[in-house]
């Protein structure tokens, strides 16, 4: 089943199946209520020490990603994640203004190259 990518402060929809929040900070002013998270996955976050070094530079995202599925591999809340998606519709939920350079692209991927 596909994953999907939806930025946390774009209206939820019924179509976005389980909502799965991927950062591990809460997007800042976003109530609980407007965000509509069924799941808060802190555990599949960056590392504060990597987000901080990335600080979301598009110059650094090459190696961003290299590092961020280093600290991926053999996370055990990532085969929950794919245990989720291969059963229901899920949409990962990011609070990153930049869509393309946010840790939910690297972690949609990795989802799907090991599905199947």
């Amino acid at each position: 089943m596909p994953i999907a990518l939806k930025r946390a402060y774009d209206d939820p929809a019924p179509s976005d199946g389980t909502r799965i929040l991927v950062d591990r900070i809460w997007p800042r002013g976003l109530t609980k209520e407007a965000a509509q998270i069924d799941l808060w996955l802190k555990e599949v976050a960056p590392s504060t020490a990597l987000r901080k070094w990335y600080g979301h530079d598009p110059e650094k995202w090459p190696d961003f990603q290299q590092k961020y599925r280093a600290e991926l591999e053999g996370n055990p809340a990532v085969d929950e994640l794919r245990a989720m998606a291969k059963k229901e519709k899920v949409t990962l939920v990011f609070a990153a203004k930049d869509e393309k350079h946010a840790n939910s692209v690297v972690l949609r991927e990795v989802l799907q190259n090991k599905q199947g």
